[in-house]
């Protein structure tokens, strides 16, 4: 595998071709001398040494290869901008990754935490269900008017959500029927709470009747225990009386007890 395999970024493989180029010139310029070699150092100029045409084609093939080589920085350079560009990218890309995966980490928490005060409050043992209110056969043979209305009302209910939902909204077969029984388990919920409401509201209606009775049975023994106290008094008195009368008629039964 070569190193063109291997490197796929645009700018990368621009260097490494203006690199190719660059040593491919400088091997023809090495060439160029291995056949053209000077010879020993003398008192005559190099240049003066070597035909004209072969120091004209080595010059040509200096400036081609000075030529590359500038190519080569310029493709590097490029390159060192690229990477760093590259950088910034990355490093804005990770920070906005972090950033969703810590809003990711904070929805898992607070979905965990709805979850857990879903199921407290399911399970939270409501006063309302202590209450001994009227069982509901019972009740639904008591007041048929009052289920049947409960039932309209949540009838009532699902067609109200219907309507807010079901805007524009277009859906198959299985949608249907899944919204079917959505709409049914819906109806069955708003009834009982309604039912329930019912409930609560005939016990609470039959305990102010019985609060009304027993304060009209509290006044009425009020009232007789302030007869019995009034008549309590009253023989009180009468014992008082007697007394007074016995003591009185004492004289009286002596008088009469006398021998004459």
């Amino acid at each position: 595998m070569t190193a063109a395999d291997i490197i796929t970024d645009p700018d990368l493989r621009a260097v490494l071709d203006a690199a190719t180029l660059a040593q491919q010139q400088c091997d023809a310029l090495l060439a160029l001398l291995a056949e053209h070699p000077l010879p020993p150092s003398s008192s005559r100029p190099a240049e003066n040494q070597m035909p004209p045409e072969v120091a004209e084609q080595i010059s040509s093939a200096q400036k081609a290869l000075h030529a590359h080589l500038a190519a080569v920085r310029n493709q590097n350079r490029k390159a060192l901008l690229s990477v760093r560009a590259t950088k910034h990218a990355t490093a804005d890309a990770r920070h906005e990754v972090d950033t969703l995966h810590l809003a990711l980490q904070n929805l898992y928490y607070e979905q965990r935490h709805l979850e857990s005060e879903i199921k407290a409050c399911q399970g939270y043992d409501h006063p309302y269900q202590k209450l001994p209110l009227m069982p509901e056969d019972e009740f639904a043979a008591t007041f048929p008017d009052v289920v049947e209305g409960c039932r309209e009302a949540a009838q009532k209910a699902v067609l109200e959500r219907g309507d807010k939902a079901g805007g524009g909204e277009s859906g198959g077969e299985d949608v249907g029927m899944e919204g079917g029984d959505e709409d049914t388990a819906y109806e069955e919920e708003v009834f009982e709470d309604a039912l329930m409401k019912a409930r609560i509201e005939h016990e609470h209606k039959e305990r102010l009747a019985l609060e009304e009775k027993r304060q009209g049975l509290l006044k009425k023994k009020q009232g007789l225990i302030a007869e019995n106290n009034k008549r309590k008094e009253d023989l009180a008195k009468l014992d008082e009386s007697l007394e007074k009368f016995i003591e009185a008629a004492k004289p009286i039964e002596q008088t009469f007890q006398k021998e004459y």
